[in-house]
Parts: C-alpha cells; sequence; structure tokens
C-alpha cells in the first residue's frame, strides 16, 4: 500500500513560497534619486533686474509767454526737425472779464485820469501865457539897455524869467504827456471782455513754437486749447532710433557688483533673441523705494547702453519694459556642478557623488554659484554624477538607481 505524503509536501513548498515572498518584499532596494552630471561647459554669474528704456536726451518744448495755447496738431510719433517744424502756437491771453465794483472803479479812474489831463491842459496854457509875457519884457529891456536907459542887471533878470518861463513851458509839455498816458491807462483797464471799449481790438499774429530738437514726439503733455503760464510744459521731443538707453535701479547690494563696461544681455524686450549691452554708468547716489510688498529697499540707477546702437531692433521705444543680465563673472570652460545638488557639511558644500551604485558624500569647493550652477574647483571631476535635491534618507553608502538623468541644470 502507498501512504499519501502529497500534504506534508504541499505544506513544505508553500512555506518555502511564503519566505521567498518575504524576502523579497523586505530586501533593500536602491532609492531611486534624480541623477545630474559634473560637466565642463560655459558659465556666467548675472545680476538680473528688469528695466525700462528711455531716450537719453529728451526735450520738454514749454510756453515761452504767458498766454494762450493752441491746439496742438501734432502726434506721439511724428517726426520733427531742429528750429523747421513748428509744434505749437501760442496767442495773447484774452483780458480778465470785469466785475461791477472793478468795472466802476476803472470808470472812475478814466474820469479821474480825464481831469488831471484837463489841468495839465490848463497849466500847460498858463506857462505859455507867462513865457509870452516874459519875451515880451525882455525886447524891451534891450531895447531900453541899448538907449542906456535900463542896467544890465534889469536885462539879466529879464533873460532869467525868460529862460524859466521856456522851462515852465516845457514842464507843462511834459504833464500834458503823462496825464495822456494815464488817461489811455485807464481807458484799457476798462477795456475788457465786458464790451465797455468803443475801439477795435488790435489783432495779434500767433507766436509759433519750433522743434528744439530733431527726433519725433514723445508724448504730448497738453494738447487742448488752454491758457498757461510761461514755462509750461506741452509735449516731449526725443530721438528714439539714435538716443535710446536702459535705466535699471538695481539693489544697492547688487550694484556693488557691476562696474561700468560689464557685458549685459538684455532679455524679454518681445523680440526673439537678445540684445547686447555694456554697463555706462552707475550712481553713487541710492534713493528708497517701497517693493510691490510694501519692503523699504535701498536702489540705484544704472545705465545701460546698447553695445551696437546699429543693431538695435526696430520697435523699442521710450519706456518700454525690458528684462537685463549684468554679467559680473563668466567663464568659458569651467566645471560645473548643479546647484541644486549642493548641500552643507558643516563650514562647507558637499555633494553626493554616485560610485558603485552608491551615494558617497564628497566635499567641494566652490567659487561661484549663480543659483543655477555652481562653478567647482574640486572634489568632483568632469562625468561624475551626483545626487539632485539630496533628502535625509540618502546617507553614506546607500545604493541609489536613477530616476531620470539630467546633464544641465
Amino acid at each position: 500500500m502507498f501512504k499519501n505524503y502529497s500534504r506534508p509536501v504541499f505544506i513544505s513548498v508553500a512555506a518555502i513560497l511564503l519566505a521567498l515572498a518575504l524576502l523579497y518584499a523586505f530586501w533593500p532596494r536602491p532609492l531611486p534619486v534624480d541623477i545630474g552630471h559634473v560637466v565642463v561647459e560655459p558659465m556666467m554669474d548675472t545680476v538680473t533686474e528688469e528695466g525700462r528704456t528711455r531716450v537719453h536726451d529728451a526735450y520738454v518744448v514749454s510756453t515761452p509767454v504767458t498766454g494762450r495755447l493752441r491746439r496742438v496738431e501734432v502726434e506721439p510719433g511724428d517726426p520733427v526737425e531742429r528750429g523747421e517744424d513748428i509744434v505749437a502756437y501760442m496767442a495773447p491771453s484774452n483780458p480778465a472779464v470785469l466785475d461791477v465794483r472793478t468795472r466802476e472803479q476803472a470808470r472812475a479812474n478814466v474820469n479821474a485820469a480825464e481831469a488831471a489831463l484837463r489841468l495839465a491842459q490848463a497849466q500847460r496854457n498858463r506857462a505859455i501865457a507867462d513865457q509870452e509875457l516874459a519875451n515880451s519884457e525882455l525886447e524891451r529891456q534891450r531895447f531900453l539897455r541899448e538907449s542906456e536907459v535900463a542896467s544890465q542887471a534889469a536885462l539879466d533878470r529879464s533873460i532869467r524869467e525868460a529862460r524859466s518861463a521856456s522851462a515852465a513851458v516845457d514842464t507843462a509839455e511834459a504833464a500834458v504827456s503823462v496825464r495822456q498816458a494815464e488817461l489811455e491807462n485807464a481807458r484799457v483797464m476798462l477795456s475788457g471782455m465786458d464790451g465797455s471799449s468803443t475801439a477795435d481790438p488790435p489783432v495779434f499774429e500767433d507766436i509759433p513754437i519750433y522743434a528744439p530738437a530733431s527726433g519725433r514726439v514723445l508724448r504730448l503733455i497738453q494738447q487742448s486749447e488752454i491758457t498757461l503760464p510761461a514755462g509750461s510744459p506741452v509735449l516731449e521731443i526725443g530721438n528714439v532710433e539714435n538716443d535710446l538707453e536702459v535705466l535699471v535701479e538695481l539693489l544697492s547690494t547688487d550694484a556693488v557688483q557691476v562696474v561700468p563696461g560689464q557685458r549685459v544681455l538684455i532679455e524679454d524686450w518681445g523680440g526673439e533673441h537678445d540684445i547686447e549691452g555694456v554697463v555706462d554708468r552707475v550712481d553713487p547716489w541710492g534713493f528708497t523705494k517701497f517693493s510691490a510688498l510694501g519692503v523699504e529697499e535701498q536702489r540705484v540707477n544704472t545705465i545701460i547702453r546698447f553695445a551696437n546702437p546699429d543693431d538695435r531692433p526696430q520697435g523699442l521705444g521710450h519706456g518700454y519694459r525690458v528684462v537685463t543680465r549684468i554679467v559680473a563673472w563668466e567663464m568659458e570652460e569651467a566645471l560645473v556642478v548643479p546647484s541644486s545638488a549642493l548641500f552643507r557639511d558643516g563650514e562647507d558644500w558637499a555633494v553626493f557623488a554616485v560610485r558603485d551604485g552608491r551615494a558617497r558624500p564628497v566635499r567641494v569647493e566652490i567659487e561661484r554659484n549663480n543659483g543655477l550652477q555652481a562653478h567647482v574647483l574640486g572634489g568632483v571631476e568632469d562625468g561624475d554624477q551626483v545626487v539632485l535635491y539630496p533628502s535625509s534618507a540618502i546617507t553614506d553608502g546607500v545604493s541609489v538607481t536613477s530616476r531620470n538623468t539630467v546633464t544641465r541644470q
């Protein structure tokens, strides 16, 4: 008879399979990580900030005299030539409207001026009569002196009186002229928009305002007809083709790294390629500015000019937004490690290098770090693999596997 061994064999096989399953489940597996490469490639460290274009020499056209500005006919973008094109016209101001009291005062002043004129004319007539009497007396004294009847002293007194009478006539004539001018002034003050003057108002020609520089009209400050005092701005003119620059307000902590002559990459201006620029000036004076979040910042104006003005793209105008990258440091062949692979090991920087499938901490010496790339002076070599974004789960000797290989960060 055969014995039944099937049940014990089945139990043994099941136990072996369960043990193998548990061994497979708890066997240590490589930790999946992101892996990058240490490579030799060009690297630059830049100061990035938004800026705006502007015309270096912008001319503000102002009213030369107090008067009425005619409606400005030019439009923004119109080309103008210096001393040839008229950009605006000025006309004399309209006289002020007189109220009842002011008008009555002006009429009283006219009446007083007319009375003063009549008084001056009467005094002139009296002076003329005195002059005629003095001249007659002088003739008699001369005749008597020739006949040796009158003395020389009497003749001298007659001559003096004749000259005094002549001077009095001249004084009276001048007084009449003064009173006539005062009367005219009083009548002018009375005349105005109330129609009290019967004389036709004088006609004045408009005063033309010529363009002070060649270029284009940038903007209109005043367009409609309006009465303005002397020196009021009307419009702005600038040469956007050959006189354009970029103004950047850098943080003072970034401005200390910028010097004139540094290369600049002008990006995000609306075109397909970057524009080369050069730092022209860094102002020595900083100013306080509040950010969009209300943070108080110290800013410094930095002027950037185009490296090749002839290649300046068409379309850029005054006040356009751009993004500038000022190159503070660059190297054509730099040993670069992704910045996301770095972590602090005490006072030093370190990375986890992947060697034989395991993560090994390696201290590295960093010269420059632009946030995306770091220039390494030692510790790793070209082609080494490093762990990106190392977490606390990664320790020395832990087995790792690549989740996805990144060659450039």
